[in-house]
Order: structure tokens, then C-alpha cells, then sequence
């Protein structure tokens, strides 16, 4: 593969008004892709998530994570001057994409309506919590906020009601910026069919909620939802988390009834358990699973996690390593796949995963992790701006 191979989205010019996640991990597929991406934060602070903890040689975890390949651009859009600048960049751009507080897009002239009347083939992303419009539009939606209000929280965690338990990591955010950026690679195809931008509204609870389909559809018309199972699967079993004998923890899964009669023939070696009254169908053993896992503990007790792994594996039955973060970086799948990359930033080389979804045409673009407002300058020249104007910009906080 030729590394000067063209992207996707060369050529394709993004500007942002984003923070924390949603919006930010939208904008960095897209850089992924080839877009050129302008990201416009507050003079002095910048996107919030940069202060969320110093991880990273200093620099905090989700920020590295979600901005890489951007440019930083300082602006405050309550100075004079600003909304020259803002402007002129909407002028060259592609797209605008923005999770700003509910109505401050609009109360700035940035809605989508102002927006296409000024620049027609401008797309305009919106991200927000609850969505505009309904009685939830001005609320505050953070993650794990939406993944309580979307019934995540209802599903996952123990059986007990002191059990609920969250995702570790930013599910609802992350769903909100799977659908902006997939929203917005329509949006640009649409365009090239009628030379018009539209507008993409996408908002985390319905993202979440779209997520939510299975339990929802299993809840459906009143009946009873999954039952919280922590590790374990909620109505499939066996499937889920079980200790061996040496202290470790082996993941399992079964789908179908072939599976569980060579389970129990070639890993339990109880080929008699497989006709048992209580386990003979999915939903009897779901039913059953306290007596049917206690069986299953007392044979794996007299295992390794190795030897487990390796009559799972003998059997063809689909099994998993519980590993913890530093598993990941060291899982030799990704090593063997050469998954890992490297980006520059303010501190330094840094690993990277390279994006899912590898195109043998093209290498996704994987450049440096921006310092707050690193190309600010650099951007105001480009647009004109003399260097008198850019200090004076400076001296009265506009950027």
C-alpha cells in the first residue's frame, strides 16, 4: 500500500465546537479518514476533558484518546472579533459539528437554518443529550446520566438492587459519536446527490436507547426485562465468568444445544449431564443456574485456567482471557496484526491504535495529539490576518 495513498476524506475541511467526548471522538474518525479538522476551544483552558487527569505523560486519557490528527484553534466567541473568524472558516468548510450547551449554538448564529442561508453546502452535525425539542431538551446529560436514563443501567450490574453498575468506559458518549460521524459521511454522500448540506442531529439518549434493542424487545408489552447478571450473560447459559483451580478466571459462552453436549462430554467430562431434566434446553438451564453453576465450579476446580482454556479450545467452544489494561497492550492478537501505531504530542511519542475497519487502499491518518491553540497563528494567516492583527487578536483574549 502506497502511503500517499488517498484518503476518503481528503480535502474535506471539519470545524468544531466541541468538548469531552461525543463530539470530539466524531470529529476524530473523521481525521481518521483524512479530514482536515479544526477544533475551536476557549483561550486559556480549552476542551474541559483536557483537565480530567494527567495519565498520558501529563496529559489526561480521554483528551489523547479522542483528538488526535486536529488542529487547536483559541477563540473566545464572546470577544470582538470572533465571530469574523469563526465565520470565515464555516466559509471554507465542509462541515461544522458542535455538542455545545443546549440553545448556545443557536443564540450564536449557528443554528442550522442561519447557517445554510449563509453557506448552502454546509453540513452541520449537532450533538446533544436529549435531542431538541421535548420536555428533556435544556436538561444536563452526561454519560452515565444517559446510560441511567436510556435503561442501561437497569440491565447491567448484580441481582441486587445496591448492584447496579455502570460501563467503564463512556458508552453513551461514544455510541452519540459513532451515529454523528456516520451521520455526517451520509450527509456529505447526500450532498454530492443534491449540492446542498443538511443538517444531522443526533442525540445520546436515543444513540443509547438504540443500543438498548434486545432488552427492550425481551421487555416488550409489559414482560418481565433480563435480569442483572454481572459478568454473565442474562438469559443465555452457560455464559460468563467462572474461577479454576489455580486462582484465575476463564470466560465462556455456549449458543446452541450441539455446544452444550460436547461441554459437558470433552471440558466437564460428565457426558451424562448433557440429557439432565433441569439443562436439556437453554431456558432450563438459564432457569437453573445457581445448581448448574456450582457443577461447572466444582469440575474447573480441579483445573488451571490453562488446562480449562485448553479443553474449551479442543471442543471449539468460544472462550476468553478476563484481561485487565495492561492484557490489552500486550494482547498478542493486536502485536500480530501490527494494530499499534504512534502519535506525536505535547509529551512526546505516544502508542495509538490504529482505527477499526482497515482499508487495504489507504493508511488512515494518524498525526500528533494538538496542544491548546498550537495552531492558532498558523490558521489566523491563513485567513488573511497580518501579523499586527494576530498579536492585537491576542491582546484582547479573542483567541
Amino acid at each position: 500500500m502506497n502511503a500517499q495513498s488517498p484518503r476518503p476524506l481528503d480535502g474535506i475541511t471539519v470545524v468544531s465546537l466541541e468538548h469531552a467526548i461525543a463530539a470530539p471522538f466524531c470529529t476524530r474518525q473523521l481525521a481518521d479518514l483524512g479530514a482536515r479538522v479544526i477544533k475551536v476551544e476557549r483561550p486559556g483552558s480549552g476542551d474541559f476533558a483536557r483537565g480530567y487527569d494527567e495519565r498520558v505523560k501529563g496529559l489526561a486519557s480521554h483528551f489523547v484518546w479522542t483528538n488526535r490528527s486536529k488542529e487547536s484553534l483559541t477563540l473566545d466567541l464572546k470577544r470582538d472579533g470572533a465571530d469574523d473568524i469563526l465565520f470565515a472558516l464555516l466559509e471554507q468548510a465542509d462541515v461544522l459539528v458542535q455538542n455545545l450547551a443546549p440553545g448556545a449554538a443557536a443564540r450564536m448564529g449557528l443554528s442550522f437554518e442561519a447557517l445554510h442561508a449563509r453557506f448552502p453546502r454546509l453540513i452541520v452535525c449537532d450533538i446533544s443529550g436529549y435531542g431538541e425539542g421535548g420536555p428533556y431538551e435544556q436538561k444536563k446529560a452526561y454519560d452515565l446520566l444517559i446510560q441511567s436514563e436510556g435503561g442501561f443501567l437497569s440491565v447491567t450490574g448484580g441481582p441486587g438492587d445496591d448492584q447496579l453498575a455502570k460501563a467503564g468506559c463512556s458508552i453513551a458518549d461514544i455510541a452519540a459519536g459513532m451515529y454523528a460521524y456516520t451521520g455526517v459521511l451520509s450527509a456529505l454522500m447526500l450532498r454530492d446527490k443534491t449540492g446542498e448540506g443538511s443538517r444531522v442531529d443526533v442525540s445520546m439518549l436515543e444513540s443509547l436507547v438504540e443500543w438498548m434493542g434486545y432488552p427492550l424487545y425481551y421487555a416488550y408489552d409489559g414482560a418481565p426485562p433480563p435480569p442483572r447478571a454481572g459478568a454473565a450473560h442474562s438469559t443465555i447459559y452457560p455464559y460468563g465468568p467462572f474461577p479454576t483451580g489455580d486462582g484465575g478466571t476463564v470466560m465462556l459462552g455456549l449458543q446452541n444445544e450441539r455446544e452444550w453436549q460436547v461441554f459437558c462430554d470433552k471440558v466437564l467430562e460428565q457426558p451424562e449431564l448433557a440429557g439432565n431434566e433441569r439443562f436439556s434446553a437453554n431456558s432450563k438451564r438459564s432457569a437453573n443456574r445457581t445448581e448448574l453453576r456450582a457443577l461447572i465450579v466444582e469440575a474447573f476446580s480441579r483445573m488451571s485456567a490453562g488446562q480449562v482454556i485448553e479443553r474449551l479450545e479442543l471442543a471449539q467452544i468460544a472462550n476468553a482471557q478476563v484481561n485487565d489494561m495492561a492484557g490489552v497492550w500486550a494482547h498478542p492478537q493486536l502485536k500480530a496484526r501490527q494494530r499499534w501505531s504512534e502519535v506525536g504530542s505535547p509529551a512526546g511519542p505516544l502508542p495509538a491504535l490504529l482505527p477499526p475497519g482497515r482499508n487495504t487502499a489507504f493508511e488512515p491518518r494518524m498525526d500528533p495529539v494538538p496542544d491548546l491553540g498550537q495552531h492558532t497563528d498558523s490558521l489566523l494567516a491563513e485567513l488573511g490576518y497580518a501579523p499586527t492583527d494576530i498579536q492585537r487578536l491576542h491582546e484582547q483574549g479573542t483567541v
